[in-house]
């Protein structure tokens, strides 16, 4: 895949891992209104079609039944289980692919919240405000990414759920911060679209696995990188200008949205579970309250803590709320720092 640039200006492009452009983190700080209009302008320059961009009918993406590279790697918590380990490798493909259409299931559908979210912020967007144009931009490159991920569930996996049904519920109610609290709906979005993010870049970084998945998470990850990258411009332009008790609530419900959150995405509900055939002691294990489990957590949102310590959110008065939730632990020292180095 082509690195994503624009002049010398890079959105979405930077280091490179198998093939993947990876994040562009700015150096300093660069004036608002300039980087809004650097990511619209690669937002127009470079961008994807869910149909066109991915080759769904290459006989070389071929989803075939006895294919090993569907085999979950050590990176995926479930994959890393000595359980998963020792299953026949029928089965070993079979949970892979089950567990590939769940993520890509769950991500269209928090992609679905943050349209809806997303359409009331607009609305209230006061004319000859940049943010209208590049958020505009956001939301199209997410009706693509809502595409991609439903076709890849509909052909590998169609029995999937997807998000807990008390996600499903709250949607609508969770929508309607980006009208009434903006600046919660940003956290909100981070606390999705930063697990997301971080497990694919882990997958890339490794090697991937099935091509069409791999195709799938190149171009979600290079256009990720510009709605992250919003997310974090937008509260560090923004959240400062918030009173001390605003921002003092801000610090505390942060995490509650990144736990709520990631457990949402990355957790399977039980019904998928039964599907993939996880035992509860396995669940409890991966993704429950073992070591390896709270390790994964804290892992996810390192440059999420280096953002709410830059913007003063985790302080001694709201530190607390980080720990009790299970999201606290070292910031990162640059953004899109790889889990093996912040380790």
């Amino acid at each position: 895949m082509a690195p994503v640039t624009l002049a010398k200006r890079v959105i979405g492009g930077g280091v490179r891992t198998a093939g993947v452009a990876m994040p562009f983190r700015p150096q300093g700080k660069q004036p608002y209104a300039e980087t809004l209009r650097t990511l619209s302008e690669a937002s127009v320059e470079r961008c994807f079609n869910a149909f066109r961009d991915v080759p769904w009918d290459d006989p070389a993406y071929a989803l075939t039944e006895d294919d090993e590279r569907w085999i979950l790697p050590s990176v995926d918590p479930l994959g890393a289980h000595p359980w998963y380990q020792a299953l026949p490798r029928e089965r070993q493909i079979e949970v892979g692919k089950h567990r590939l259409a769940l993520v890509t299931k769950i991500g269209s559908q928090f992609e679905q919240l943050l349209l809806q979210g997303g359409s009331g912020f607009l609305m209230r967007t006061p004319n000859g405000n940049p943010e209208f144009r590049y958020f505009m931009h956001e939301l199209t490159e997410e009706t693509h990414h809502i595409q991609m991920f439903q076709e890849f569930t509909n052909r590998v996996c169609p029995e999937v759920t997807g998000a807990p049904r008390w996600l499903l519920n709250a949607i609508p109610l969770v929508a309607q911060l980006g009208w009434l609290s903006p600046t919660m709906f940003f956290t909100v979005i981070l606390a999705g679209e930063e697990p997301i993010d971080h497990v694919q870049k882990d997958l890339m970084r490794r090697g991937g696995g099935h091509p069409l998945i791999n195709r799938i998470m190149q171009i979600h990850i290079a256009e990720e990188a510009r709605h992250i990258g919003f997310a974090h411009a937008w509260l560090e332009h923004h959240a400062p200008n918030r009173g001390p008790l605003a921002r003092a609530w801000l610090g505390i419900m942060w995490p509650v949205s990144l736990r709520l959150g990631s457990d949402a995405i990355l957790v399977p509900s039980r019904a998928d579970r039964e599907l993939m055939g996880v035992p509860d002691h396995v669940a409890k294990e991966v993704w429950g309250d073992s070591l390896q489990a709270r390790k994964f957590r804290r892992d996810l949102f390192s440059d999420i803590r280096m953002l709410a310590d830059d913007l003063g959110l985790r302080t001694p008065l709201t530190r607390w709320s980080w720990r009790l939730w299970g999201v606290d632990g070292r910031p990162a020292r640059f953004r899109a720092e790889p889990t093996s180095a912040a380790a």
